[in-house]
């Protein structure tokens, strides 16, 4: 283990300590540092800001009561609570696939978590956020199968390996679900005129 992968190592061990001695302080420390990333993914997957709040608030109400089980031998603290993000994130997507609900999609960008390129121009702005609500809705489209694989592996870039552990499917699968994927988003664009055919 590298030196720096040890300090991190060692930083996430310290908050969990004192997080499981009632320090306040260490818990929004750890709220504070994953709840855009996990909530940002929460939203790739719901496409609805309070849906992506209340998966968040529900992965840090998981993260709480599973800090005991937490070990720094097996990994550092960012990764263990990514896994219980995203496993809790795709059961609940899972779940909401067997039982859709039509509701329209909310704006990404009008959440708190947002933050705000520094030096963006506002007609620079506009247009990022306007590409990114047409590049959302494409994935939208895209079936349950690709949608999780193409999120897990080009907006999470989760490795081929970790996918794989996470969906319990084989590789060959995997890979053929992104490759599918990204094909069939790049189509997807191309109707909707976001990107040039």
């Amino acid at each position: 283990m590298g030196v720096a992968k040890l300090l991190v190592t060692s930083e996430g061990a310290e908050l969990v300590r004192r997080c499981r001695k009632g320090d306040g302080a260490a818990w929004e420390e750890i709220v504070q540092t994953y709840s855009r990333r996990i909530y940002n993914l929460a939203y790739r997957f719901t496409s609805r800001a309070d849906s992506a709040e209340d998966l968040t608030q529900e992965v840090f109400i998981r993260v709480y009561r599973s800090l005991e089980q937490y070990n720094p031998n097996q990994g550092d603290l960012q990764n263990w609570l990514m896994r219980l993000a995203r496993n809790l994130i795709i059961d609940d997507y899972r779940k909401r696939q067997r039982a859709p609900q039509d509701e329209a999609a909310d704006d990404l960008e009008e959440h708190k978590y947002h933050l705000r390129a520094s030096g963006a121009t506002v007609q620079r702005e506009m247009e990022r956020r306007e590409l990114g609500v047409q590049v959302q809705a494409g994935i939208d489209k895209l079936s349950p199968d690709l949608r999780t694989c193409v999120i897990l592996r080009d907006i999470e870039e989760l490795s081929y390996q970790e996918i794989v552990d996470l969906l319990k499917i084989p590789e060959g699968t995997v890979k053929s679900r992104i490759n599918r994927g990204r094909i069939e988003l790049a189509k997807i664009l191309r109707r909707m005129r976001v990107v040039e055919a």
